[in-house]
């Protein structure tokens, strides 16, 4: 079995690949992959919208709805902010629905199969990690932002910056916070890319190993691999919500500075 696996020619690249320039601007295969799944996710999201606002219904337009409204539920649950929420709707409910399509778009027939120049066009951008850090910047950014708002620039600075004489147990916590915002984001961007990447490398094997009978076995694994990148988008989007939350309402005292009864 080992020799017979080492036979395939299998090539696998962690990085994106450049598929053509475009004026100097490289267009790798995760970038055309991920501007498709932007497209689909509005066009979808779009007709549902126009489809509901003229009174339209069928079980596909039902059942977007009611993914949208358990969102909207989750949203809700997490952020006690009736006003934050309203706020992070758009951006949460829009990374949840361009993460799964992007995922789902690598489970796609012919995974792998389809070149330009030995470079397979179907990647996708959910399994580029430049997709992920972005869109974890994008929350982390998102976060401080909202947090300076709700507890103004040194209400926010407080939560990192203590001082060492009088509370150092206080200027360790927020020492730690600082590394923890990082790693929270370093976290988000690699749970995803390493997701999405270890998922089309499974089904990439098993429709090696497979050989004849794939038609039967690999349906099976790309069901799989949808259900992965539906939690996967769905834990994206929940992060970004729980560390919102924990932002806008982190308290201004570290223990030991309560302030104490009169």
């Amino acid at each position: 079995m080992i020799s017979q696996f080492a036979a395939f020619d299998l090539q696998v690249s962690i990085g994106a690949e450049t598929l053509f320039t475009v004026f100097g601007f490289n267009v790798t295969n995760a970038f055309l992959t991920g501007l498709v799944g932007v497209i689909i996710t509005v066009a979808i999201l779009v007709y549902v919208a126009l489809s509901v606002k003229r009174g339209k219904y069928n079980r596909f337009i039902g059942l977007v709805q009611w993914v949208f409204e358990g969102l909207l539920n989750q949203i809700n649950d997490i952020i006690p902010d009736k006003k934050l929420a309203k706020k992070m709707t758009p951006l949460a409910i829009t990374i949840f629905f361009v993460v799964m399509f992007n995922y789902w778009l690598s489970v796609l027939p012919g995974l792998d199969s389809i070149k330009v120049n030995g470079i397979p066009i179907l990647r996708s951008s959910a399994a580029d990690l430049n997709f992920t850090l972005a869109l974890a910047i994008i929350t982390f950014v998102t976060v401080q932002m909202y947090a300076v708002k709700y507890l103004g620039v040194f209400g926010n600075a407080k939560r990192y910056i203590r001082n060492p004489l009088k509370n150092p147990v206080g200027a360790f916590e927020g020492a730690l916070e600082i590394i923890g915002e990082f790693s929270r984001g370093v976290a988000l961007a690699l749970r995803l890319f390493g997701n999405a990447f270890a998922g089309e490398i499974l089904l990439i094997v098993i429709l090696l190993l497979t050989s004849y009978i794939a038609s039967i076995v690999l349906p099976f694994f790309m069901l799989f691999e949808l259900f992965i990148g539906f939690i996967q988008a769905y834990v994206f989007f929940v992060l970004t919500l729980i560390f919102t939350s924990l932002a806008v309402t982190h308290e201004e005292h570290a223990p030991g500075e309560d302030k104490q009864p009169a």
